[in-house]
């Protein structure tokens, strides 16, 4: 293939023509793209008019799925999906459809950015039109748009523009239930606090108080509970992962690299020297209207087992649906629970209210912390994350991330791990594998890998095996999308995964 491309995009037949273009070339980048991609499609206009820019380095193309075994040599589980080779080997990697990161990791490659510039109009195929970068700037102000509404889907351009407003109304935004001075919470209440300890000033908003936000922001910032924590616009994440970064002080240092002005201790307290905040709703200040004794005694309370719900009537015998409904959720976790019927007590009843800062009833609690009522509970059961927090307070025993990839691995006796679900594959080589699955009547069960980081990365040790999908049958791997097609093609696959 000589030393360079002489400005032409050339398609790569097998693993062996690859291996011997990289011994051969000095600087040569490769596109792994698939014909059923949208992206790969605008991605490769891009490609062709750096080829054309820079005629010394070497542009292939991969249809990915044409060559599995190239893909899962580097690794390849999306597209579009570059890498770029410097004297045979690889030094840099792209994945997605970023137009301006590839032009300036192509002129990083093969030499200074201004050679970009430098090129004509006519080596474009332009009559008078713009030079590369304008191109490259054109596409990728179209991929940023196209990503935007991907992002927003279901959302109206009204609502969509109300919350980018919210998010870009201060530098530190968060999302929370209820107010910083009077959480709904404990999760909100803890991310308030760490906030307050961190020492930067914030602006929030009381989800509660308005459902379109509400269910709008899990759209939009595709995470599904709350509190969500935004710096300069851009989302940190939940309590979870705030507490982590705090613990870890890359919080501060993610403060320091935006730019975000920390306020001194001394000033702090001077500030709020005449009307000091109790930090946890278990304080007590002259202004809760709680006796010492009252006080005391709701204290000894929510302490009084690691799990309690205060709640209308017991367990057997709810008096209300949404005591009901936190008792069904805990017996479902299978957790060992104490509870407190408040209608037969109205001085707990009146001050609990008072003491955790939460009006209605059930509350729960675990470790002494206020979780939330019935809704909190049952969003949080949901997501996961009631379990988490179990598990964490030593409620239950903790899974180990061996354990938890076991446990999904046999849920059924055939599990696929892919990107995206079987109705909405997120890449081509998962929607092969349902396909095949489907078309011969097999029915599975499947894991977004997408929606956990945790199991994304894990799998990949566990199983030894580095990309996506990956196809199970009673707890023992199968492989990814080459091994299936090989399979099918054989008439071997349905055989194989009823045995």
């Amino acid at each position: 293939m000589g030393s360079g491309g002489g400005g032409v995009v050339k398609d790569v037949g097998s693993k062996a023509e690859l291996d011997e273009a990289l011994l051969g070339a000095t600087a040569v980048v490769v596109h792994f793209w698939a014909f059923w991609c949208e992206a790969s499609k605008q991605m490769d206009q891009v490609f062709s008019h750096l080829a054309t820019d820079f005629p010394h380095a070497l542009f292939l193309r991969v249809e990915a799925e044409e060559h599995p075994e190239i893909s899962e040599t580097y690794a390849v589980s999306a597209v579009p999906y570059f890498i770029f080779c410097k004297d045979g080997k690889s030094v840099d990697t792209l994945e997605g459809a970023n137009p301006t990161v590839l032009a300036n990791k192509v002129a990083k490659l093969v030499g200074p950015a201004s050679s970009v510039e430098s090129a004509s109009p006519a080596s474009l195929g332009i009559a008078a039109g713009p030079t590369v970068l304008e191109v490259v700037r054109n596409m990728a102000t179209q991929s940023v748009s196209s990503k935007t509404e991907e992002m927003n889907s279901g959302l109206s351009d009204e609502l969509r523009k109300r919350i980018q407003q919210l998010v870009d109304s201060y530098p530190i935004f968060l999302f929370m239930k209820g107010s910083p001075e009077q959480p709904k919470c404990g999760f909100s209440r803890k991310v308030v606090n760490i906030l307050k300890n961190e020492g930067v000033e914030f602006r929030s908003f009381d989800i509660l108080l308005d459902n379109e936000v509400r269910e709008g922001m899990k759209k939009f910032s595709n995470w599904p509970t709350f509190p969500q924590l935004f710096c300069k616009s851009d989302l940190l994440g939940g309590c979870d992962i705030v507490v982590a970064m705090h613990e870890s002080g890359e919080l501060k240092d993610v403060f320091k690299d935006h730019g975000i002005p920390i306020i001194s201790k001394e000033t702090e307290i001077a500030k709020n020297s005449e009307s000091p905040i109790p930090e946890k709703s278990g304080d007590i200040s002259e202004s809760t209207g709680l006796s010492a004794e009252v006080a005391s005694r709701l204290q000894t309370l929510v302490n009084s087992s690691p799990v309690i719900l205060f709640m209308k009537g017991k367990p057997e015998e709810p008096k209300c649906g949404f005591s009901h409904k936190v008792v069904e959720i805990l017996q479902q976790e299978k957790v060992a629970f104490d509870s407190f019927d408040i209608l037969s007590d109205d001085e707990v009843r009146q001050g609990l209210k008072v003491f955790s800062n939460w009006s209605s009833y059930p509350q729960l609690y675990i470790g002494g912390e206020l979780i939330g009522g019935s809704d909190i509970v049952l969003e949080m059961q949901k997501s996961g994350e009631l379990k988490r927090v179990l598990a964490e307070k030593g409620v239950v025993p903790k899974v180990t991330l061996e354990d938890r990839l076991k446990n999904i691995i046999t849920s059924s006796p055939v599990m696929l791990f892919m990107k995206g679900t079987p109705d909405a594959p997120r890449c081509g080589f998962s929607s092969k594998v349902v396909n095949a699955l489907q078309k011969e009547g097999i029915s599975f069960g499947s894991f977004d890998i997408l929606s956990d980081e945790e199991v994304r990365q894990g799998l990949k040790t566990y199983s030894n095996w580095p990309t996506y999908p990956q196809l199970y049958y009673k707890g023992e791997l199968i492989g990814g999308c080459d091994i299936v097609m090989e399979l099918q093609s054989s008439e071997e696959l349905k055989s194989t995964l009823s045995e």
